[in-house]
């Protein structure tokens, strides 16, 4: 009697559910269709499609309850699904590789602002080096590639609603380069209301107040909105096979001739659809996503999926080697083929905000690498660290602005001159977080050659030619300050305490 009356409620516990569920998804879809009647014709037709892909996310999102994977069915990826980057080389490069980079496009992510480094506007458009921003290098790379092979690569920007204006801006200025430049924008998505599970727009526009209400929903996007906006069909009516996808603040995301030719060397059968460039973990990339072998299939693991007691095991050298760069190469055809099956569920990221007026709202997000488990004979390639060299805080900027390394054709390689090729651990203090600030603490960027360690906290700046050497801690207490003089030589020393310099 008792396990009748528990079943009975278990029973209408799901019915209930279930009718709460599809509440939520009414409401949700009468809230949207309110929005769009505030909407212009043209700017409707494309928010449509940007509200049917929120709705099958959104509708993904009630259904999922819990963590989105089973610890317990997590493996490690067979030895043959993550080839050693070395092993591919030796395979040598043919003759005719121009034949492969005409098939071959270059994607750069650029939806993301340079708001954590205290910059206005689009992150790609902040000086990096020799006042080359983001945007300047990736062009010249592409374009140094296209004269030296005499190929046809083209350069395909995501942008997101917040970076498109300023970009096409300043792409007038690329005019006169070998480089063809496309673009297109990811999704718009309304951020909702944790409570209600309900939109926090007033109306479509993005001015005030309302520009709170939206977000881009994550580099996962990139298949629907790279399908929507007619430019996935139009590189393959132009003959191309794979696209090469990377963040544009990664500055070792290079397009790898090697990794080109294993994809196009494949026989037809066994096409490769997907490549993932991961690299040995560190204990900086914890937090970074790896691949694990899940129910037969390479999928990509991130921490937000990992349920809390697993955290620690996830973050863990130990178990989980590798991390995902986010550099990947895949087939344009596979995912025409994926796109109009919509047979491309990727896992949901429920990422959490609190927007200024204290209003807690979610966004639904997807990450691109997460479609690995879509396609076939899909390949993990052990790269090696100098492809991953993103540049977060002003921490990564300091060592891409110094002579560790060289600049060539729009490249950073690591100087011949530095005898290990590790770089070197470099955390630099709060009065460091914005470029502006960054730049003025510093009269020359410091000779880093013979670094492993540079820890800076307070109010600390640098003369011009300074050398740091070893492990180098420099610490001003609150209310002090620290100039480290021009031309010093600072080899495994801690400063702390109070060092002004001041002019005569």
């Amino acid at each position: 009697c008792v396990c009748l009356s528990v079943y009975l409620t278990r029973g209408a516990m799901t019915e209930f559910q279930e009718k709460l569920r599809q509440q939520h998804e009414e409401s949700m879809h009468r809230e949207l269709e309110a929005l769009l009647a505030t909407a212009n014709t043209a700017e409707a037709q494309i928010s449509r499609k940007d509200f049917d892909g929120f709705k099958e996310i959104f509708h993904r999102f009630l259904q999922v309850k819990g963590p989105a994977v089973d610890w317990a069915k997590i493996n490690r990826p067979p030895e043959d699904s993550i080839q050693p980057y070395e092993k591919i080389k030796t395979k040598g490069l043919p003759e005719n590789i121009a034949a492969s980079l005409n098939k071959l496009a270059v994607v750069k992510l650029n939806g993301g602002l340079g708001t954590s480094m205290g910059c206005k506007g689009p992150k790609s458009l902040i000086s990096v080096r020799n006042e080359n921003t983001f945007l300047d290098l990736t062009v010249q790379q592409i374009e140094h590639l296209n004269k030296t092979f005499n190929a046809d690569v083209p350069l395909v920007l995501m942008n997101s609603f917040n970076t498109d204006e300023d970009t096409k801006k300043i792409l007038q200025k690329y005019k006169h380069h070998r480089v063809n430049i496309h673009t297109f924008n990811q999704s718009r998505y309304p951020r909702i209301n944790k409570e209600s599970l309900l939109p926090i727009a007033k109306n479509m526009g993005m001015n005030g107040e309302n520009g709170e209400a939206w977000y881009p929903p994550g580099h996962g996007d990139i298949y629907a909105s790279f399908a929507n906006c007619g430019l996935l069909d139009k590189l393959l009516a132009e003959g191309k096979e794979y696209i090469f996808v990377s963040n544009i603040d990664n500055l070792g995301a290079t397009v790898d001739l090697f990794i080109l030719h294993h994809l196009m060397s494949q026989p037809a059968d066994r096409r490769c659809e997907f490549i993932m460039e991961v690299t040995d973990k560190t204990r900086a990339d914890v937090k970074g996503g790896t691949l694990i072998q899940y129910e037969n299939h390479l999928r990509l693991l991130e921490i937000a999926q990992v349920p809390k007691a697993h955290v620690d095991e996830f973050k863990s050298v130990t178990k989980f080697k590798i991390f995902n760069t986010n550099n990947l190469w895949i087939s344009l055809p596979a995912i025409k083929r994926l796109q109009e099956q919509n047979a491309m569920e990727l896992e949901i990221i429920v990422n959490p905000k609190t927007l200024d007026g204290g209003l807690n709202v979610i966004q639904l997000e997807t990450a691109v690498g997460a479609a690995i488990k879509s396609f076939n004979n899909a390949l993990g390639v052990n790269v090696p660290r100098s492809r991953f060299l993103p540049v977060k805080t002003s921490s990564d900027l300091l060592l891409v602005m110094s002579n560790l390394y060289s600049l060539d054709a729009g490249s950073l390689t690591m100087s011949k001159k530095r005898e290990f090729p590790s770089t070197p651990h470099v955390k630099l203090g709060s009065s460091f977080t914005k470029v502006q600030e960054f730049l003025s603490r510093f009269e020359s960027i410091p000779d880093m050659l013979e670094l492993d360690h540079l820890t800076v906290s307070g109010d600390v700046t640098f003369g011009k030619n300074v050398s740091l050497k070893g492990t180098v801690i420099i610490i001003a207490n609150h209310g002090d300050r620290i100039d480290i003089p021009a031309g010093a030589m600072l080899e495994n020393k801690i400063v702390s305490g109070n060092l002004r310099i001041l002019d005569h």
